[in-house]
């Protein structure tokens, strides 16, 4: 069938991780193990796993996959877990293109022709965001996300809210829907004011309101408002997943195809939440391979609501954006707040390598920004 004869990863700007794995009949898939501010360490692991799977079966996906979870004894985090992603998806897109079918004919098909996507507005610190709707909205987008608040003390003025209700406010007076992404920035005196809040305002979701460690919290929250919560970004395996699930605290889940396993966990995770009736809408502010590989199983899943996109996005600099590493862009052509299924083989998509291998020569890792608050002391970011 074709044993792996390499595996190949390049740091690339403006945060991310690309991996490519090739055969020893020539054939080659990508993946992506984007980490955000944790690049060194997912390196570190594709090191080790490179050493061990080189020569084994590509077409062997799923067990490569319990190999990676089963073998290491430690397992699950979001190192090992991006690592696995990235290898993962490289090993879907080497076998359909391979078979010269898209990913989703080998998850059994498609159960839609075109896919809701959104994007994103503001920044860390979001201010004016009326111009940068309206930006969104010409591009063709029905829906935005936004953060919620810029940094928060554990029980900070109320005033420090305000912002956030006037900016959801304008944005829907354009006739667009918003996502609020709290970012596990508010701990839970300032979660539950900020949520009674936006309540009139309708929100499409509120994303992270609390650290996902603290599920009894969000269990709480969840009774007290009518706003969908959503998140999962943080959740790396279906066992992460399992008791969110179980305790009925989450209206919308976002796992994030580089951080919970790759294509293959990401579809058992959306069969668990479908069985729960909960819709997914993967996480990805990350490249162009993590958002082919969740388009192709946003396109077999009965449960997929909403694609999050990071075209424009504002940790998207330097000249480099969602685009700048695929020859077919016209793909991503977003209309009414749709894009059309990809049919392409593979992914979907054609890496530009020879951009990705110059783009890769001394690129630095990137770092968190962080947050610090008046006293000194270091807050959520």
């Amino acid at each position: 069938m074709g044993k792996i004869a390499s595996l190949e990863y390049f740091r690339v700007p403006p945060r991310w991780l690309f991996v490519k794995i090739t055969d020893d009949a020539g054939n080659v898939g990508w993946g992506e193990a984007s980490l955000e501010g944790h690049t060194q360490s997912v390196e570190g692991c594709l090191d080790a796993w490179r050493d061990q799977y080189v020569g084994l079966e590509a077409n062997d996906i799923e067990h490569i996959w319990q190999l990676s979870w089963r073998k290491t004894f430690y397992r699950g985090g979001p190192v090992f877990m991006s690592a696995l992603s990235g290898i993962d998806i490289a090993l879907w897109d080497l076998k359909a293109r391979r078979l010269g079918v898209p990913i989703y004919e080998l998850l059994g098909g498609k159960v839609r022709s075109k896919l809701k996507v959104y994007a994103w507005i503001g920044g860390d610190r979001p201010s004016d965001v009326e111009s940068a709707a309206l930006s969104r909205k010409a591009q063709g987008f029905t829906a935005v996300k936004m953060n919620g608040t810029e940094d928060l003390g554990w029980l900070d003025s109320p005033n420090a809210l305000d912002s956030c209700v006037e900016r959801v406010k304008t944005v829907r007076g354009l006739g667009l829907d918003v996502g609020v992404d709290f970012h596990g920035r508010a701990h839970r005196p300032m979660a539950k004011q900020l949520a009674a809040a936006l309540a009139p305002h309708r929100p499409m979701f509120i994303e992270e309101p609390l650290l996902s460690e603290h599920l009894e919290a969000i269990k709480s929250l969840s009774q007290l408002t009518t706003i969908p919560i959503a998140l999962g970004e943080r959740l790396h395996s279906r066992w992460d997943v399992k008791p969110f699930l179980e305790a009925s605290c989450i209206d919308i889940l976002q796992p994030d195809t580089c951080h919970v396993g790759g294509i293959s966990e990401l579809r058992r995770v959306a069969a668990m939440a479908e069985a729960y009736d909960v819709p997914i809408a993967p996480h990805c502010p990350l490249g162009p391979i993590a958002l082919a590989a969740c388009f192709q199983v946003d396109a077999a899943t009965p449960n997929f609501t909403i694609q999050e996109m990071s075209l424009g996005i504002h940790y998207n600099v330097g000249g480099y954006d969602l685009l700048s590493y695929i020859k077919n862009p016209e793909i991503w052509d977003i209309k009414d707040g749709y894009v059309e299924l990809m049919t392409g083989p593979g992914l979907g998509i054609e890496i530009d390598e020879e951009r990705v291998r110059e783009a890769s020569r001394n690129a630095q890792a990137w770092v968190s920004p962080g947050f610090t608050g008046p006293g000194g002391e270091l807050r959520e970011w």
